[in-house]
């Protein structure tokens, strides 16, 4: 509860990955993946209920060991690799419509972000009551400017691959860019559903650091996400 609004702390956890195959319970440093998400999520106190949505029965179990609710199994179809985001967040508010339960505000926080904590959890609501906004969405500076990407031809000629402008010029003298780090998603229900997801204009960025903003979607990530929690478990992170 925040305030007098309901909150939902909904957490996504399909059973299938192609990137890194069963990662949701893949144990990082002695805990399944998910269980960074909920633990930092019930350390929040913010939340009226942390639903877990998931196809499957083995994440199931482990979610509701960390503390979670589990009340459904994700329908198959929304458990591809092609369904969308937006559906399976329906899907489950139409479900706890269905059993008389609504909420004003909704959070999704994605188990590929384990290195999220609290303080970002209740630095993003607190963000969302200062800008008086309708959503909030976690950043993080982008790991390289944009203005040093570009697409390739079949031959792989570099000619104006970059632009005349920004030749020979630092990081240092580039604008900052950021990027979606995937960590923290919240906002007003009504405000959700009428923009069919979390953006619109009445949106702002809660601008995470790089050390909590890992996105696991490849082994690679994992590794790095692994040293990462390492040292934050050492106290040196």
């Amino acid at each position: 509860m925040i305030g007098s609004k309901k909150i939902l702390g909904f957490i996504p956890a399909r059973g299938g990955s192609k990137g890194l195959p069963r990662k949701n319970i893949k144990l990082l440093s002695g805990k399944p993946l998910i269980a960074w998400t909920i633990e930092e999520a019930r350390k929040s106190a913010i939340f009226d209920r942390i639903l877990v949505s998931t196809d499957d029965e083995e994440i199931a179990e482990v979610a509701r060991a960390y503390g979670a609710d589990v009340p459904f199994i994700r329908p198959k179809e929304l458990a591809t690799d092609e369904a969308k985001g937006i559906d399976v967040f329906f899907h489950a508010v139409q479900w706890l419509r269905d059993h008389g339960e609504t909420y004003d505000l909704f959070m999704l926080l994605q188990p590929t972000s384990p290195l999220r904590i609290a303080d970002d959890i209740m630095g993003a609501v607190a963000l969302l009551q200062e800008k008086q906004a309708k959503a909030v969405v976690s950043v993080c500076e982008c790991d390289h400017p944009p203005f040093w990407m570009n697409t390739l031809g079949p031959d792989l000629c570099m000619k104006d691959f970059l632009r005349q402008d920004v030749l020979g010029k630092s990081r240092q003298e580039l604008p900052v860019y950021y990027q979606l780090n995937g960590a923290v998603y919240v906002g007003e229900m009504d405000y959700l559903q009428t923009n069919l997801g979390f953006f619109g204009d009445k949106t702002y960025a809660y601008i995470m650091p790089r050390e909590r903003s890992v996105d696991i979607d490849t082994e690679i990530d994992f590794l790095l996400a692994q040293v990462l929690m390492d040292r934050r478990l050492i106290g040196k992170g």
